[in-house]
């Protein structure tokens, strides 16, 4: 993570982490919808010791979620886990900062620093007048020394809040001030109808900037789905291209065909396509195959039939209820 590597998607499991046959299960399916590294929650000793069960039934990276007890920390380090997501200011004094901190180091697991504008420090909250982009910023920086004065310098860090703009500014400061791998999200994002909307301005802003090396959509969802808005942010911002690129222009006055169906029904044939390609679905044959000239395939339609077209090109016309048959041809010779 950071240094380079491509950006990573992450989830967290909303089972009960004691129930290692539910966490396994659910694993497995985000894994398969695209998930790289998951976190799990661990609020007591039943979840640690759990952990190690889980971490031999999967493949990706596992994230301890720690809170509080720093014997959790302790135990789940010793259980196997890849990584511990703790809020250094919530785990108690120094001296247990600093046992969780040895004990990582002694077993190469790397810490994720992980602010939130609901758990700010009070002093920070008074100082700013509550939560800011400036007082999740010290919050995290503060939690960073800390480590580092237990010798510890293995840190990623977040720092994530519900208020888009306050999110941007905070993660846009940081990497101003530490060159450590950044996790983003946008924390309490909410249902997918606003969490998505929020989460790709919040967090394909940053990306577009070069800001990020690992990220989270929360959603109020199955958590599949936050993959699947982490995988369309992802191309969105031209980071990732490991699947289909579907380009329809929006309709006017001169779209000649019933356009938003076919556009529809061309989205649900490409859920399956893993070819990194741009297919069009365009409303006029005038200026349409012009306007998408970039796309690998595409379709325009017209009165009764529409076109065929490759990088601008017209190939032939088809009857307007073979449209999309045509196109999936097309896609499969490519």
């Amino acid at each position: 993570m950071g240094g380079g590597a491509p950006v990573t998607i992450q989830s967290m499991c909303n089972t009960p982490t004691a129930d290692v046959e539910a966490t396994a299960a659910q694993i497995h399916a985000l894994e398969d919808a695209g998930c790289e590294i998951i976190r799990v929650a661990v609020p007591d000793m039943d979840a640690a010791h759990a952990v190690g069960e889980i971490r031999r039934r999967i493949s990706i990276p596992l994230v301890a979620d720690i809170h509080f007890d720093y014997r959790l920390a302790l135990q789940c380090v010793e259980s196997g886990i890849d990584k511990i997501r703790i809020n250094p200011g919530n785990i108690g004094s120094r001296e247990k900062v600093k046992a969780v901190a040895e004990a990582c180091s002694a077993h190469g697991i790397p810490i994720r620093i992980g602010v939130n504008g609901g758990s700010l420090e009070k002093e920070l909250l008074r100082k700013y007048g509550g939560v800011t982009a400036e007082a999740l910023v010290e919050s995290a920086m503060g939690h960073v020394h800390l480590l580092n004065d237990c010798n510890f310098d293995d840190i990623c860090i977040s720092v994530k809040c519900s208020r888009v703009p306050v999110n941007m500014k905070a993660y846009q400061i940081l990497r101003e001030q530490t060159d450590y791998p950044l996790h983003l999200g946008v924390t309490e994002a909410g249902t997918p109808s606003m969490g998505i909307l929020k989460s790709a301005i919040g967090i394909g802003g940053l990306l577009c900037q070069g800001v990020g090396d690992t990220l989270r959509v929360s959603l109020t969802a199955d958590p599949v789905e936050e993959i699947r808005a982490a995988k369309d942010i992802l191309a969105a911002a031209g980071l990732r291209k490991d699947g289909p690129d579907l380009i329809s222009c929006p309709t006017c006055g001169r779209t000649a065909y019933d356009m938003i169906p076919i556009a529809r029904e061309v989205e649900r044939r490409l859920k399956g396509c893993r070819k990194p390609i741009t297919v069009a679905v365009m409303g006029c044959v005038v200026n349409g195959p012009g306007e998408a000239a970039a796309a690998d395939v595409g379709i325009a339609g017209g009165r009764g039939e529409g076109l065929i077209f490759r990088k601008g090109e017209i190939l032939y016309k088809v009857p307007q209820e073979r449209l999309v048959d045509a196109l999936m041809d097309e896609i499969e010779k490519l």
